[in-house]
C-alpha cells in the first residue's frame, strides 16, 4: 500500500512517518522492541514525537509522552492548514485533515494537569535512595527503615510517615535512670539494631537529603490517592488510544525526581501487566524525552536493572522511546534494545561533535547509497535518518527522509484549553484531592501518646482511633497496661515478652484491617522489603 491510498498514510498493521527514497513506515507489531529519537535542538524531535504519537493513537495504543517545553500539547487541538504544513503533506501524496486527539495532563505538582502520586512504599528503598543521591551506608539504612515498617504493619505513604519513621529507629542515646518513663519505640529501636548499626548521624543526613527533596516539590508527589497505571492505558470512545502526557517543565528543574518517576512508572508497568507476547499491535507506548537524565550519574547496580526494564517489558507489550539530543547519551546496552531509530540532524563543530556524528552512524545500518555520518550533519528542519525494525525484526537500511507533518496542532495550548480539556477529563475528580490515611506517622504517634497516658488514663478508656482501642483491649486481656509498683526481674522479663507478644497480635489485626478496607492503603501494609520499583526484577 503507498501513502496515497489511505488520506493519512497509516494502515490498520503500520505507521506512515516520513518518505524520501523510500516511505518509513512504522510496524506496530514490531513496535514493542521500542526506539530512539535524536537530533540537536531545534532539528524536529518532537514533531516526530507527535507524528508516531498520533499514530498509534489511531490504531488504538494508548500513549504516554513526557512533555518538556509545552509543543506536545497541541495534540489535543485540532490542526492548522498552514501553507507550510499544506505543501509538504502534498509533495509526500497526502491529503491533509486537520485532527485532534482524546488528551489527558498529568502533572507531579498538580498545577497543569491531575496530580500524579505514589506512596512511599510503592517507590521503595533502591529508587527513593537513588531520588537522595545516598552512598551505599546510608542506602542500607533506609533499607532497614523499610524492613522495619513492613515488620511492624507501619504503612509508608507520604513524607512525613518516612521522618517519623526514620526517627522512631535512631537509637536513644546514655543511660536511663530507674524511674524514667520507658520508651514506647523500644521495641522499633531494638529491631532497626537488630539489621546492623543504625546511627544518629547517618538518619541525619538522610532526613536532611529529604529536606532537600521537599524544597524540590516532592511533598506533593507522595501520597494519595496513588496513581493506578490503567488509567493510562485506556481508548476513548471511538476506539483512539488516549494520549497521557506529562507536564514535566517545572519538574525537570528537579532532573533527578524526573528521572526517578519516569523509571518508578516503567518498573510498576512491569510489575503489574501480565506477560502477552508478542502481539499485533502495543498495550501502551511509552516516550521518554530528555532521556539522559535517566543514566546520568546512575550507579552500574541501577543501569543493569534499567537495561532490565527495557528488555523484558516487550514481553509485556509495552514498547518505551528513548528522546535525547544524541545516540551517545544512552548506554551501550540499552542502545542495544532499540530497533526504531529516528535521527535528526547533529552539528559538527567541535572534535567532540564530529565522534558523537560517527558514533550515531555506525548504529544504522548501512545504506551503499548514502554516506550515513555525512548526511547526518546536512539534514535540514524536518528531515530524519530514519531505519523501523521490519520483516523478521530485523532493522531495515538506512533512509534520509521527511518527517511528515502531524495532524493536530504543532505547538504549546492556551491556558483556557487546557483548563477545558481538564474539565471533560475522564479521570476527572480522582486524583485532584489528596488523602491524609492513617499511617506510619499516626501509629506511631499513637504509640508515643499511649505510652504517656498510661499512668493517667484508666484501663479501656485510652484513645488513639481504631489501633488506639485496640490496643487498649488487648493490652487488657494480656495485662499490659495495668500499673504495677516496681517488679522483679522475672516479671520485667514476663512483661517485654507479654508487650512482643502483644504488639505482634496488634499489628495483625492492623494488618487486617488494611485488608479488609481494600484500597491503596490495605495493599500496601505488609508488602516485602523491595516492592514498587524494580521489586518484580529484584526479588528474581
Amino acid at each position: 500500500m503507498t501513502a496515497q491510498d489511505s488520506k493519512l498514510g497509516d494502515t490498520d498493521a503500520k505507521i506512515f512517518v516520513g518518505k524520501g527514497d523510500e516511505q518509513a513506515w512504522l510496524t506496530l507489531a514490531l513496535a514493542n522492541r521500542h526506539g530512539l529519537v535524536t537530533g540537536a535542538t531545534g532539528t524536529g524531535k518532537t514533531v516526530s514525537l507527535q507524528v508516531m504519537a498520533e499514530g498509534f493513537a489511531r490504531a488504538g495504543v494508548p500513549v504516554f509522552a513526557a512533555d518538556i517545553k509545552g509543543d506536545l500539547s497541541g495534540i489535543s487541538q485540532i490542526g492548522e492548514p498552514k501553507d507550510f504544513i499544506v505543501k509538504r503533506a502534498t509533495e509526500m501524496g497526502l491529503t491533509f485533515q486537520p485532527d485532534q486527539f482524546s488528551t489527558v495532563f498529568w502533572d507531579v505538582f498538580g498545577e497543569q494537569g491531575h496530580p500524579v502520586r505514589a506512596t512511599v512504599t510503592e517507590m521503595g528503598p533502591l529508587l527513593l535512595a537513588r531520588m537522595l543521591d545516598l552512598n551505599d551506608v546510608q542506602e542500607g539504612v533506609l533499607n532497614v527503615a523499610f524492613r522495619v515498617a513492613d515488620d511492624n504493619g507501619l504503612t509508608l505513604i507520604d513524607m512525613k510517615d518516612l521522618r517519623a519513621l526514620l526517627d522512631a529507629i535512631v537509637p536513644e542515646s546514655g543511660k536511663k535512670s530507674a524511674d524514667v518513663q520507658e520508651d514506647p519505640l523500644a521495641v522499633i529501636r531494638k529491631a532497626a539494631q537488630g539489621f546492623g548499626n543504625v546511627t544518629k548521624a547517618t538518619v541525619g543526613t538522610i532526613q536532611r537529603q529529604l529536606l532537600v527533596l521537599e524544597n524540590q516539590g516532592a511533598t506533593t508527589f507522595f501520597g494519595e490517592p496513588a496513581l493506578a497505571l490503567k488509567d493510562f492505558m485506556k481508548t476513548d470512545r471511538d476506539g483512539r488510544g488516549m494520549v497521557n502526557i506529562l507536564v514535566a517543565d517545572k519538574l525537570l528543574q528537579s532532573p533527578r525526581l524526573y528521572a526517578t518517576f519516569l523509571l518508578w512508572m516503567l518498573s510498576e508497568l512491569f510489575e503489574e501487566l501480565p506477560e502477552a507476547g508478542d502481539l499485533p499491535k502495543p498495550k501502551l507506548v511509552f516516550f521518554f524525552d530528555e532521556a539522559h537524565l535517566l543514566f546520568n550519574d546512575a550507579p552500574k547496580a541501577l543501569l543493569d536493572k534499567i537495561e532490565q526494564v527495557v528488555r523484558l517489558i516487550r514481553s509485556k507489550g509495552v514498547g518505551v522511546y528513548f528522546v535525547t539530543q544524541n545516540p551517545v547519551d544512552v548506554p551501550d546496552r540499552v542502545l542495544g534494545q532499540l530497533g526504531n531509530r529516528v535521527q535528526h540532524a547533529l552539528r559538527a563543530f567541535t572534535p567532540r561533535d564530529q565522534k558523537a556524528v560517527a558514533a550515531a552512524a555506525q548504529t544504522f545500518r548501512p545504506n551503499p547509497k548514502l554516506d550515513t555520518a555525512k548526511v547526518i550533519t546536512e539534514l535540514g528542519k524536518g528531515e530524519a535518518m530514519v531505519s523501523f525494525l521490519e520483516g523478521n525484526g530485523t532493522p531495515s537500511m538506512v533512509e534520509r527522509v521527511m518527517i511528515r507533518p502531524p495532524s493536530a496542532r504543532i505547538g504549546v495550548i492556551t491556558p483556557e484549553e487546557r483548563k477545558a480539556i481538564m474539565a471533560a477529563s475522564p479521570v476527572k475528580g480522582k486524583y485532584d484531592t489528596a488523602v491524609d490515611a492513617e499511617s506510619a506517622y499516626e501509629m506511631i504517634q499513637q504509640r508515643i501518646a499511649g505510652t504517656a497516658a498510661t499512668a493517667d488514663v484508666p484501663v479501656g478508656e485510652g484513645g488513639g482511633g481504631v489501633l488506639g482501642q485496640i490496643g487498649s483491649i488487648v493490652g487488657t486481656i494480656f495485662g499490659t497496661n495495668v500499673k504495677r509498683g516496681r517488679l522483679s526481674t522475672g516479671q520485667v522479663i514476663a512483661r517485654d515478652v507479654t508487650r512482643s507478644v502483644t504488639n505482634q497480635v496488634i499489628g495483625g489485626m492492623a494488618a487486617n484491617i488494611g485488608k479488609s478496607l481494600g484500597g491503596q492503603l490495605g495493599g500496601s501494609i505488609g508488602r516485602t522489603l523491595v516492592r514498587g520499583a524494580l521489586g518484580g526484577l529484584l526479588r528474581r
